[in-house]
């Protein structure tokens, strides 16, 4: 289940396996102005650096995360997979050359791990047992390239659930063939409608597929919903918001 929590940074939270703590921010709650008004996180989107380390700042402390501890990717649409306890700590806060691909995955209670998107989907997925997570980007490129099955499989065997954030809804997601062909191929028929690609539904469709029988899918379309950063809808320059996820200490 994903649940509003409207506080000074709104987000919204999945209520997952026990000591996952995961969220799904918005475009509020902030101090970017313009076209990155207002919590915008993509330290290369064109907004003042400043300005997104301390939108990263609120994000981690509304999350309970050390900021000191958090890392991402510098994304490129692939299912590459990066064991974030591997990766030197460095601070989410300074500006910092990062490891690129798609697929975070961290053991280590309190490393915090972040997967950006303005239109593509965010997954967190973890064992059932809150022993290990990982969070993924997956827009149409990835979701072919296996971006949410390399999620699934660089877990630990067993039971596990996953989450599906805010992103491109299936009503204005447009594609040509080009597109719309390789995504029927892969995942069905119904994936496309109309012209209209439903990346949720592949998500979720590669998810139960790679054994992931529990998964909670947002249902917001960040195109529709001006609470969200999307690209598809703004263009650029834009922010980008975030998944945040962290295993907290073992009882």
């Amino acid at each position: 289940m994903l649940r509003l929590d409207e506080t000074d940074v709104p987000l919204y939270r999945w209520d997952g396996p026990p000591r996952v703590v995961a969220a799904f921010s918005m475009r509020l709650g902030g101090v970017s102005d313009g076209p990155f008004a207002s919590l915008n996180l993509g330290i290369r989107s064109g907004d003042d650096v400043p300005r997104v380390l301390e939108n990263r700042r609120r994000l981690c402390a509304a999350v309970g995360a050390d900021p000191g501890r958090t890392v991402c990717l510098h994304q490129v649409h692939s299912a590459t997979v990066h064991d974030a306890d591997r990766i030197p700590e460095r601070s989410f806060l300074e500006p910092q050359e990062s490891p690129r691909g798609d697929v975070l995955l961290t053991r280590r209670p309190g490393r915090a791990v972040v997967a950006f998107a303005a239109d593509c989907v965010p997954v967190a997925v973890a064992t059932d047992d809150g022993e290990a997570l990982a969070v993924c980007h997956a827009g149409w490129r990835g979701l072919l390239a296996g971006a949410v099955e390399a999620a699934v499989a660089a877990l630990p065997d067993g039971p596990k659930r996953a989450a599906i954030g805010p992103c491109a809804g299936p009503r204005r997601y447009a594609v040509g063939a080009e597109v719309a062909r390789p995504l029927t191929d892969r995942f069905g028929a119904d994936v496309v409608r109309d012209g209209h690609a439903d990346l949720p539904r592949c998500a979720e469709r590669a998810l139960r597929d790679a054994g992931v029988a529990d998964v909670d899918v947002a249902g917001i379309c960040t195109i529709d919903d001006r609470r969200f950063f999307s690209h598809r809808r703004d263009g650029a320059p834009g922010g980008r918001q975030a998944l945040i996820a962290y295993l907290g200490a073992a009882p």
